[in-house]
């Protein structure tokens, strides 16, 4: 049986790569992205009654690693990258259909430039990323208090303190003119360390790099705490 799906929209977001990326929705709650929707389904009926909910599921495609296909077993970062576990017992994108699926704050719904977009908070998204559906999250049934969930159990404790230098300071400084919040964007997201946990690098000087918004982000780790070097913004592409 052949099964054909058409995204109903697609999500801007401010991560720009993989890299960086929350590894689940809520982690950040200072991500934003907005899911933008397209014809036919940018009706204003097509979500009347959906701002009554404080959250909302969004079932999406990882497009970023589409064609990299499946696999049985893979490294879930909770336990430290180095124990296999089946990939369906994993939220891992390298699946046999490239579905996924967030919980997400449901911040506001606009018409803007002729445009209907759903402004999302916490969300996990690259951007780009396109959308198969939206649902309401109920409270009722999609929360189950006596749940558990073997090594993912609890949330995982921000392992690092931050810390910024003068010149990251001051550009955030800048940078909240145009993205109200992007400083504590940053707090968040680096706080969460988001190297991959099997090739941590003890090198002080290290510094790592993510495309967020229009800017690169760059950090380094120093021993319980992260340092917040320099924000760069991205040139433009050249002809």
């Amino acid at each position: 049986m052949s099964i054909t799906f058409e995204p109903i929209g697609v999500i801007h977001s401010c991560f720009k790569e993989k890299f960086g990326i929350p590894r689940q929705p809520g982690l950040v709650p200072s991500a934003r992205a907005v899911l933008e929707l397209l014809p036919p389904y940018d009706r204003d009926e097509a979500v009347r009654g959906l701002q009554d909910f404080s959250h909302v599921w969004v079932v999406f495609l990882f497009h970023g690693v589409m064609d990299a296909g499946w696999k049985p077993t893979v490294r879930p970062p909770r336990l430290g990258g180095n124990e296999r576990m089946g990939v369906f017992a994993t939220r891992s994108p390298f699946r046999p259909n490239p579905l996924g699926m967030s919980a997400v704050r449901l911040d506001r719904i606009a018409r803007e430039n002729g445009r209907l977009n759903l402004h999302l908070l916490g969300g996990d998204f690259l951007d780009g990323t396109p959308v198969i559906d939206v649902k309401p999250y109920v409270p009722y049934v999609d929360s189950i208090a006596d749940a558990y969930g073997s090594f993912a159990h609890e949330a995982p404790v921000n392992k690092f303190g931050v810390r910024f230098s003068e010149a990251a300071r001051l550009a955030c400084f800048e940078k909240e003119k145009c993205y109200p919040g992007v400083t504590q964007l940053i707090e968040e997201m680096v706080s969460t360390d988001p190297r991959p946990a099997y090739r941590f690098v003890k090198d002080l000087t290290l510094q790592y790099g993510v495309r967020i918004y229009d800017f690169d982000l760059r950090w380094r780790v120093d021993g319980t705490a992260v340092e917040v070097v320099a924000l760069v913004n991205n040139l433009p592409d050249s002809d």
